[in-house]
């Protein structure tokens, strides 16, 4: 029989099963299933790539992707740690800054504050911190004075206004070294301004002027480190090693994937869970496909023993059922593409209507580094779950498919 004969017949047999009307809300149940799976698996997929991209734009825009920090002193000649940054492909910046553990009180006690001194010239090109806050904010921190920027959580935590003054309490490194444990100093800033980034990040961190901080330290023309932008991400603990053992000083190297590797560790096992569960839902619905083409079978026997006696051979029958069961599958993937794409396309609007209209925060900036719900629709996606359900629904139609080629026409024209 021509492939073309065995196509044609599957495909009536497919349209004829509304004459049993059970077996037509099984085979409905089949295709509402896998268009489901589908759709919800496309969905998933693009908010994970919206995490994962915002991860990168927007997080790592900010957190140094690497950096070097003297050991046990600061860096005296960092113009020439960053000269040797930038001989190295794949490096595309680098920018000197202080660091300084503190203290600021707040109600009800103090609140732990990463106090990290830099200079607009050199920080724009490995952070895009600049982007979060004002101009003329961004501005003061060129300025040698007491000007320091806070994340807003923080800023409202603390009922601080711009013009407010602060107070940073830091170890006094000088009292330690003499043996006085517990000895701390103070600092008085002026709150120049805030930066609105989302999460962990506007509660720890702030921004002073380099120069001013190292005034204080007493650095002189030092540094506590040296930090680094790359053009790609995860080579960044490649390139950091590569630069750090160039150097004749003893560094500490660290980069984002010790320090916030975490969060994307989360979204890759989010990912890898999601996919995982909604393949056995695809999986589900592809059984009820069996079930479909299994009361098929007994209820065309008599057609299939009827066709076996006019010459059609058992490979064209196995064909034929494969056609039949796997039209649910291509009907179903064929929904659920167009269903996840067009929820994926719009999924940001979406969540935020839903958050208007019931008054719920999915996100909260308090928690997560972003506040919106992303999505990034990536075509390699849809074409992974399309072939994953057309196969898992040819493979439900082996079995009955099969076992409708082994009838024997004799007995069921009898029976019949």
């Amino acid at each position: 029989m021509p492939l073309s004969m065995a196509f044609w017949l599957g495909w009536r047999f497919y349209r004829a099963r509304q004459s049993n009307s059970f077996i037509s809300f099984i085979a409905f149940a089949s295709t509402a299933g896998i268009a489901l799976g589908v759709a919800v698996l496309i969905i998933v997929q693009s908010a994970m790539n919206g995490f994962e991209g915002e991860l990168e734009r927007r997080f790592l825009d900010v957190v140094p992707h690497a950096e070097l920090t003297g050991v046990n002193e600061p860096i005296q000649d960092w113009h020439a740690m960053a000269s040797d940054a930038m001989k190295i492909t794949g490096i595309r910046g680098a920018a000197p800054f202080i660091r300084l553990q503190g203290l600021v009180q707040r109600p009800g006690g103090f609140q732990g504050l990463n106090l990290v001194g830099i200079s607009p010239e050199f920080e724009s090109r490995v952070s895009g911190i600049a982007n979060y806050m004002e101009a003329d904010v961004w501005q003061r921190l060129g300025d040698k004075d007491d000007s320091i920027v806070l994340g807003k959580a923080l800023a409202d935590k603390l009922g601080l206004a711009t013009g407010d003054a602060l107070m940073l309490y830091v170890p006094d490194l000088a009292a330690g070294k003499t043996g006085r444990l517990g000895a701390a100093r103070s600092h008085r800033f002026v709150l120049a301004g805030t930066f609105k980034l989302g999460g962990e990040l506007e509660l720890g961190n702030a921004y002073v002027s380099m120069d001013h901080l190292a005034k204080l330290l007493e650095f002189g023309d030092s540094v506590s480190g040296v930090r680094i932008a790359v053009d790609d991400v995860f080579a960044a603990p490649r390139l950091i090693r590569e630069l750090g053992f160039s150097q004749q000083q003893y560094v500490y190297m660290s980069d984002w994937t010790r320090t916030q590797g975490h969060l994307y560790q989360d979204i890759q096992l989010v990912r890898t869970l999601m996919y995982l569960v909604l393949a056995l839902v695809i999986a589900v619905a592809c059984f009820n496909i069996v079930s479909t083409l299994v009361m098929a079978v007994r209820d065309k026997t008599s057609e299939i023993a009827i066709l076996m006696t006019m010459g059609i051979r058992r490979q064209a029958i196995v064909l034929l059922f494969m056609v039949h069961g796997a039209v649910s599958g291509l009907l179903g993937t064929a929904l659920g593409v167009v269903l996840g794409t067009t929820i994926a396309w719009n999924l940001p609007q979406l969540a935020a209507g839903l958050e208007s209209l019931f008054g719920v925060k999915l996100l909260s900036a308090d928690v997560y580094f972003i506040d919106f719900l992303p999505s990034e629709l990536m075509w390699q996606d849809v074409v992974w779950a399309s072939v994953m359900a057309l196969v898992m629904s040819l493979l439900a139609t082996l079995y009955p498919a099969i076992k409708a080629s082994k009838t024997a026409p004799a007995a069921a024209l009898a029976g019949r």
